[in-house]
């Protein structure tokens, strides 16, 4: 899609002239990716702010054919290290990414020669921020492969007691491949019994037992794009403590849903659902923010919590996974992936929020 890289470069040029930087080196490896569309391990960046024929792509000699193909609109440069070969190509006022340069990186200093470096962090992630068409269709069929995963899951009885999280871990995992997904997101949660209760929890050898709530947080990984979905089911039958706190959870999932619009502040976001929690009883219990952006990363701006900064803009992709957790009896946590419209939010995760018994 070089249209696409070549949009968001016209975007990110935009902003270099507004900030008066000749160009700016990019050396992280997913904003090269979001710009360039190339997927090796080892590249950088350098765009200029006037002339997108000016801009040079750097990588090493294992990429030769691999980013003819991936990235066949740029100047491209054969060189290690790629950060100072593109520094030393530079004039005016560099921009370079401080947030991701090590101490190592700072032989950029006497690479940059006469050009002025000019701290720049942050600035293709702020582009990021706001997913275009392209990005929202990976993002769709990652979440619909988590989806296929799941039902496929419950549907051949791998949610049933006497197995151990770790089997319905991998069982979910290979699922999602069959479905076309690259790879899982992260780490699969599947947290049982009174292991619910812990937020984050890594499955084990602990068995699933008849009564117990099952955590199933997990995700696919579809053209570099991460889907992100929980949902909690119970095996067996249903206690009275168990709906009620699920119930909980649930409305409090739907009013941060609710509360998904343009202009809203994120903290009033993490506000919405908490007040439900907070309502009856269980603030306390409610351990972590409602949410997170999500993309070429699995956690990645903006942060939906209570000292969340900024304000919802249409084409923003993010969860909301508000949870209640009783330590030592279970927890429930319902999440889903949506992307902030104009409009209502889509919804990107489409498995039943209602209290499914396996």
């Amino acid at each position: 899609m070089p249209e696409t890289h070549a949009r968001r470069r016209s975007l990110l040029r935009a902003e270099l002239r507004a900030r008066e930087l000749d160009a700016l080196l990019v050396t992280d490896l997913l904003n090269l990716r979001y710009l360039t569309g190339f997927t090796g391990s080892n590249g950088a960046l350098l765009v200029h702010a006037e002339d997108d024929a000016r801009s040079v792509f750097c990588t090493d000699g294992r990429y030769l054919t691999q980013s003819e193909t991936q990235v066949p609109d740029l100047e491209r440069v054969i060189d290690r290290p790629c950060d100072t070969a593109l520094a030393k190509r530079a004039r005016g006022r560099l921009g370079f990414e401080s947030h991701k340069v090590t101490v190592d990186g700072l032989d950029l200093i006497e690479a940059a020669g006469d050009a002025e470096l000019v701290r720049a962090a942050g600035l293709v992630e702020q582009l990021r921020l706001i997913k275009d068409e392209a990005e929202v269709e990976a993002l769709r069929m990652a979440c619909a492969a988590a989806d296929r995963a799941l039902a496929g899951l419950v549907e051949h009885g791998g949610l049933r007691p006497g197995r151990t999280e770790l089997e319905v871990a991998r069982d979910l995992e290979n699922r999602m491949l069959e479905h076309g997904a690259a790879g899982p997101a992260f780490e699969t949660i599947v947290a049982a019994g009174a292991n619910s209760a812990v937020p984050h929890h890594r499955p084990t050898g602990a068995v699933l037992r008849a009564g117990d709530f099952v955590k199933l947080d997990f995700g696919a990984l579809v053209d570099g794009y991460h889907s992100d979905m929980t949902r909690t089911f119970v095996l067996g039958s249903v206690a009275d403590w168990q709906r009620e706190i699920y119930e909980l959870v649930a409305a409090a999932q739907a009013a941060g849903r609710g509360a998904l619009a343009v202009g809203t502040k994120v903290s009033d976001v993490d506000a919405a659902a908490r007040a439900v929690i907070e309502a009856a009883g269980h603030g306390d219990h409610f351990l972590h923010g409602l949410g997170h952006g999500v993309g070429l990363q699995v956690h990645e701006a903006p942060a939906l919590s209570k000292v969340g900064v900024g304000t919802l803009a249409a084409g923003m992709a993010v969860t909301v996974e508000p949870g209640v957790y009783l330590a030592g009896r279970g927890g429930v946590r319902i999440e889903d992936t949506l992307v902030v419209r104009a409009g209502a939010p889509e919804l990107l995760t489409l498995t039943t929020k209602d209290l499914v018994v396996v």
